[in-house]
């Protein structure tokens, strides 16, 4: 027999919708519902103070980018190991002061240092976030206003650090940190370069979300430098400092083959003369 709680989103007779396919945005669920039957169904409901809602799919343009970004992170905490990724349907509840809502964002970062730590084994972030990333989807403008509006205000009021929302178009690129009032406000970026207020050293140009450069443009851009493959760099480094030393020692002992060649023409020569004097005597 059904509880009441779920009883709650069963399905009427002539619902427009079986199990499979999932109910609509704004079906009326309890939490304790959604954590047991939608947290992890295939439309990767959120759940917003009661209602569910679908998260929204990006285009392939912003796709690109969202992952040319996850990999730029994933290069950093392989040289950093300070900080632990989620991605895509990992939830987090937010108990905010007028509303409980579950998110999912498409990125979420949790430094060491957090208070709470996000463990191998969990399937939601029981803590707070200390980066979120959204990659935005443009199919409607409802769509847009939940994450550039709806779920910044949510994030600025959990305590979220830092919030990026991502697209293909610049204009819908934004990204957001907590100031001295606890309030979101865009990230400076004088010279085109974003840096990380929150992860220590992770920054990456702004038209590079665009650009999205190769491993081997970016070993070289001093932006990146220091966090990508670096061990590949110092290896590099060691190979070119060996072989010159190689060429070095090749030259040097070249150089002193050539003298000693030098030494027995002349002391060939000096015999010579040598033998010539006695025969004349």
């Amino acid at each position: 027999m059904s509880s009441p709680a779920f009883a709650l989103h069963r399905p009427p007779p002539d619902a427009p919708w079986d199990g499979d396919q999932g109910p609509p945005e704004g079906t009326p669920v309890s939490e304790a519902d959604y954590w047991a039957h939608y947290y992890e169904h295939d439309n990767g409901y959120e759940w917003n103070n009661g209602l569910l809602e679908v998260k929204p799919v990006s285009d392939a343009l912003t796709a690109w980018i969202y992952q040319w970004l996850l990999g730029l992170l994933r290069l950093y905490l392989d040289t950093q190991h300070n900080a632990r990724l989620t991605c895509l349907e990992f939830g987090c509840r937010l108990s905010l002061s007028n509303k409980v809502v579950i998110r999912k964002p498409d990125l979420g970062l949790v430094l060491d240092s957090n208070a709470q730590p996000l463990r191998e084994h969990d399937r939601s972030y029981r803590g707070i976030f200390d980066l979120c990333v959204e990659a935005l989807s443009d199919s409607t403008p409802a769509e847009i206003r939940r994450d550039t509006e709806q779920k910044r205000e949510e994030y600025q009021a959990a305590g979220i650090p830092e919030y990026y929302i991502i697209h293909h178009n610049p204009r819908w690129q934004l990204f957001y940190r907590r100031n001295a009032l606890g309030l979101y406000e865009p990230i400076p970026c004088p010279d085109g370069i974003l840096r990380s207020t929150v992860v220590p050293g992770f920054r990456f140009r702004l038209e590079d979300l665009t650009r999205q450069p190769s491993l081997e443009t970016m070993i070289e851009d001093p932006v990146y430098a220091p966090f990508v493959l670096p061990s590949w760099q110092r290896d590099r480094q060691a190979r070119a400092q060996a072989e010159q030393r190689a060429s070095s020692a090749e030259q040097r002992a070249s150089s002193a083959e050539q003298l000693l060649e030098r030494e027995r023409a002349n002391n060939a020569r000096l015999l010579a003369e040598l033998a010539k004097l006695r025969d004349q005597d």
